[in-house]
This record gives C-alpha cells, structure tokens and sequence, in this order.
C-alpha cells in the first residue's frame, strides 16, 4: 500500500509490539479520523512477518466499516481478507459473531490469531450478566484463546454503565486505562486531522402563536434554548422545519462552495433524522442546484452507493446512521448536523467524518448545527479527547481483571472545561437576507395548534477548536 506510516502510527505498532511480549490485549484510543486501521493493518503485517501470528479476524460495527477493513488489510498485506481458501483471514460485522459456529470459533484454538475489534465501544463485557450479546461473545470466544487482541475506538466510552469489552480501568477511580493514546489536539499539529470549526446557528426572535379553539396567545423568544426550554415546541420539530433546514443548508452550501474553489472535489454530509427528513433535505439541496445522494438503511446496497459517491464530484451525501461511525469518505469537509440524537459519542463520531486530510489544502473542518444547549456543551467539550466524566466506570469493583472491562457513563452534556476552546475572532455576527416563514407544527382539533416564525435576525457563533 502506498504511503509512509504517521508517526504516531510507527509510535503505536513499536508500542503494541512490546505490550504483545507481556499481556495479549491491547487497546489503543485514536482519534476519529486519524489512521487506526491502516495502523492495524501494519501492526499484522509485523506479527506476521515475525511468525507471530497465521490469521487476522477483524470486527467492526457496520457493514460499510467491514469492507473498509478488507481493502485496507488486503492493499496492506498483499493478501485476501475474506474469508476464503488462500486468504490471511476475515472480517465481519459484530451482528455476524452470534452466527459463526464452533467450527468457526475453532480457529482460535488451532492457530495463531490476531483479532481486531474496531469501534469496542459497542462491545459491553465485563461480567457476563452485564455484558450486552457482542460484549458475550468476546468474553465466551476470544478473550482467552486469540494470541493477541487490539481494541479500537476513538470515542470509547458507552451510554450505559457497562463495561467495554477488553478494556482496563484504574482501581478505584475507575479511570479507563489505554495503552496508546492520540488525541485531537495532537492530531492536529501533525497535520494529520483538520482542525474543526463549529457554528452554531440561533434566532434572536421567534414567533410562537399557540391556538386553542377561540383563543390565541402569541410569545416572543430571543434564543433556540429559550424557545426549547419555554415552550411545548421540540428540537425534532425544528429540525423538520424547512426554515431551519435552508438556514443550515445555507451555510453549508455557502462554505462547501469556498472549499472547492481550493478543492474541487470537497464534499458536504448532512445528517438526518430518519428517512423522510433526509428526503426534505435532499429536495431542499436540489432545489440549490446542489448534487446529492441519499444513504439510509433502506438503500438498496448501500456500500455500492458510499463508495461511488467516494469517488465522484457529486457534492453533498445525506445520511441516517450510515456514515456516523467509522466510513472513509476523506473528501468530506462540511457537515450539517440535522440529527435528532445528541448524545456525545453520535456527535463527536459524525465530527470525526469531516476531521481526516488529504492534503495541504484542507486544514479546516466546518460543522453547522443548531444552537441548542445540549449540543453547545457538546462542541464546546470537543477539546477533551477523553473526558473525565465520560471515560470512567462507575462502581468499580475490587479487583479489576486485567483481560476485563470498563465503561463511560452517559452521553449526556455536560459542562466540561473548554480551556482549548477559542472563540473565532469577529465570530458572533448578525445576518438580516431571510424573511420570517410560518409553519404548523400542531394539527389535532381538540389540542393547542402551534404556529412558529422565524425573524430575519439570524446569528451564528463560531467555535474554533485548537
């Protein structure tokens, strides 16, 4: 495979290569974006090439990841991935683990195996009653019989208070332990990962008429957080509202159009909540002349349809958990943030789709998103790598297996430090092009109808990271 290793990708394999001659598991923490698999590709070549090891078995989260890991593995190692007579080994989903048969398992047993877990965040597996199926299958089938293990994750922590399969926590703090850590900020000055701008959009008055048969009221709300936290009006009903969506689309269409003149193949991701809102928002790219493909886990073969989009010009991709997690699209530099969920891992895994370079030219990653408190603490927590309240489990129990576990907390917001966070310079500005537009967001005779208007006072704050 063409191109030089990273150095922290050397620094990681000499590290691994070492930690192999004592314990068998290892567990590296990289940021999303930054090469782990084309470091794990390299890491089994060595073992290989030192008769370390006869097969690889990979593990990641998603089908698009798996193939991923195939061509990677394959360019890296000269040799098939799939499974086959002739191969070096195979990978496959987590969902596909509880379908292997002992047969299968046997493998471990009989040779000399390296397994890779991408993404083992996923993978809850510590004690078998809180263990989620995947997280099992890890304790019950390769924790004691692969010669080696790597864990991957670039957000490992989980929304429960279980614990990551093959992870280590610090007793009795319960800090998780990784055994190789490269984060965001050192990313960045290698010049491996852009360095993300995040702007977050607000009104400074909207309108919301509330109907109730012959009554009416009308209030005024300076702010999306005022408007969230006073009114019955909801974050999915103003993600659906078209003035939201052609505000952000916008803004991201306005940047993605500055980006190519440098870039002509720069690309923009917009995340939806579910399929019929990725459809609005496809009609809405449209209808600016704007080239998209829609990516859902509906879409017929879905992989053929990430990867020609992969290698095309077609500028933007409109996703519902596709391309969240893990999918390599590098030319990817603007995203739209339009999805229900705000959970810390979601958020920082679709920032992690726009973070990876390709070049000199793409220092910069742009995230447009609404101003809604939740994922304001989110951005603004961004410079944390491995944050403390996430990246800890709870309750830790005396004493910790080594081959064990470990957990985050939840993925709520929280008010994290946000010393590395820079407010861009002249970065909170008003803009006054849009006129106010009205919609429906109740409908049933016998509840309240609410109407909500947008002024043309909108305003965007910027979050420069590092």
């Amino acid at each position: 495979m063409s191109g030089t290793l990273r150095v922290w990708q050397k620094s990681c394999i000499n590290k691994a290569l070492e930690h192999f001659n004592v314990t068998p598991h290892f567990f590296c923490q990289a940021t999303p974006g930054a090469g782990k698999t084309r470091m794990a590709a390299e890491l089994a070549s060595r073992l290989l090439e030192q008769n370390r090891i006869d097969l690889v078995m990979c593990f990641a989260p998603s089908c698009q990841v798996v193939a991923g890991f195939r061509s990677t593995f394959s360019a890296v190692l000269g040799r098939r991935l799939d499974g086959q007579i002739g191969a070096v080994g195979a990978a496959f989903t987590y969902q596909a683990m509880e379908y292997r048969d002992e047969g299968f398992w046997q493998l471990l047993d009989d040779y000399r195996v390296l397994v890779v877990f991408d993404e083992i965040h996923h993978c809850a597996g510590h004690d078998p009653l809180l263990s989620n199926a995947w997280g099992q299958q890890i304790l019950h089938r390769v924790q004691d019989r692969a010669a080696f293990t790597l864990a991957l994750s670039g957000t490992p922590w989980r929304s429960d208070d279980k614990a990551i399969a093959l992870a280590r926590y610090s007793t009795p703090e319960g800090h998780l332990i990784c055994d190789y850590r490269y984060g965001l900020k050192d990313a960045i000055t290698d010049g491996v990962c852009r360095s993300p701008r995040i702007v977050l959009l607000d009104n400074q008055k909207m309108k919301l008429t509330e109907e109730l048969g012959s009554d009416s009221s009308v209030r005024l709300f300076p702010s999306i957080a005022k408007l969230l936290g006073e009114s019955p009006v909801t974050y999915e009903e103003l993600l659906r509202h078209d003035e939201v969506i052609n505000q952000l689309l916008d803004l991201g269409c306005s940047k993605l159009n500055e980006l190519r003149l440098i870039k002509p193949d720069a690309a923009g991701l917009a995340v939806a909540t579910d399929i019929e809102h990725a459809h609005q928002i496809a009609l809405a790219l449209d209808a600016r002349g704007q080239g998209c493909r829609i990516v859902t886990n509906k879409t017929p073969d879905a992989q053929h349809v990430i990867n020609a989009f992969r290698h095309s010009a077609c500028r933007w991709i409109v996703a519902v958990g596709m391309i969240s997690e893990g999918t390599d699209i590098p030319r990817l530099q603007v995203c739209c943030y339009l999805s229900r969920i705000r959970t810390e891992l979601h958020y920082r895994q679709v920032l992690g789709r726009v973070l990876r370079r390709t070049g000199e030219s793409d220092h910069q990653a742009w995230l447009f998103m609404l101003a809604e408190p939740t994922l304001r603490s989110l951005a603004e927590r961004i410079a944390d790598d491995l944050p403390e309240d996430l990246a800890v489990l709870k309750g830790v129990q005396l004493p910790v297996p080594t081959s064990g576990s470990g957990a985050g907390r939840v993925e709520a917001a929280g008010n994290g430090d946000s010393r590395d966070i820079t407010i861009g310079s002249g970065a909170e500005h008003v803009m006054g092009s849009v006129i106010p537009s009205t919609v429906s967001l109740g409908g049933y005779a016998a509840e309240p109808s609410y109407q909500l208007s947008f002024s043309q006072h909108y305003r965007q704050q910027l979050l420069a990271c590092f």
